[in-house]
């Protein structure tokens, strides 16, 4: 299936589909993995951060067999529950079942939960450890939300005034419904990126992306802050 580029998409997104989720994964891990082996050729390491989610699952595995010089790469997370890697919920525990094996076992990877009390508790050490990565990211892959929400970035939430002005790396929010605390790069260390990429899937994810577009809010769809600027999207049926 073909889908022309919505017509609510500016010139400077990059419009790309496949035709089921195991072509859209693997077209989109041969794209990153390319350009981490053009960041390696011009600096010391390379930095990855990829989200969460049932989505990118088949993308992060295919990654993982890519050869490149992975001892090299820094990996992490657009965002994370403050839950231990034994939660069902950790991305890091997603992560490192896709991810980190394989070829990409090399790859140096900084969770984003610590053992602190609260994710308010656990910012500033989060931003500490985060400061060891190469900076800024060279390639970031974001999921999107029904609500229009990114990375943990969600639509009215408390923290999003200041994840969309802080220059810190990252920050502590939560989803309106859900009791538990996540933490999320901030907008201002997510949009620096050299290489944006948004994976989603699907009809009805494709209208929230219009929706986002037709409302241009990045308060009520923080998606709409990422479209703004250059973004590759990859989308599937």
């Amino acid at each position: 299936m073909t889908q022309p580029k919505p017509t609510t998409l500016a010139s400077h997104n990059h419009w790309l589909t496949a035709g089921n989720h195991d072509q859209l994964a693997a077209s989109l891990a041969l794209c990153v993995a390319a350009q981490l082996r053009n960041a390696l050729a011009s600096q010391p390491r390379a930095s990855l951060a990829v989200s969460g989610g049932r989505t990118p699952t088949a993308m992060l595995q295919q990654l993982s067999q890519q050869t490149l010089d992975w001892h090299r790469v820094d990996v992490t997370l657009a965002d994370e529950r403050w839950v231990d890697e034994q939660h069902s919920a950790s991305n890091a525990a997603l992560v490192k079942t896709w991810l980190l094996k394989n070829n990409a076992e090399a790859a140096t990877f900084y969770p984003l939960y610590n053992q602190a009390g609260s994710a308010e508790l656990g910012q500033a050490q989060c931003q500490q450890q985060l400061q060891h990565m190469h900076w800024p990211l060279d390639v970031l892959v974001l999921g999107m939300g029904d609500d229009g929400h990114t990375a943990s970035l969600f639509p009215l939430c408390p923290a999003l005034p200041q994840a969309l002005s802080t220059q810190d790396l990252c920050i502590a929010t939560q989803a309106p419904a859900d009791p538990i605390q996540r933490m999320s790069l901030s907008a201002h260390a997510l949009m620096q990126a050299q290489h944006i990429h948004l994976h989603i899937e699907g009809a009805a994810k494709l209208r929230v992306l219009q929706q986002a577009t037709a409302l241009q809010d990045g308060n009520k769809t923080p998606i709409y802050n990422f479209i703004q600027q250059p973004l590759n999207i990859h989308w599937c049926p």
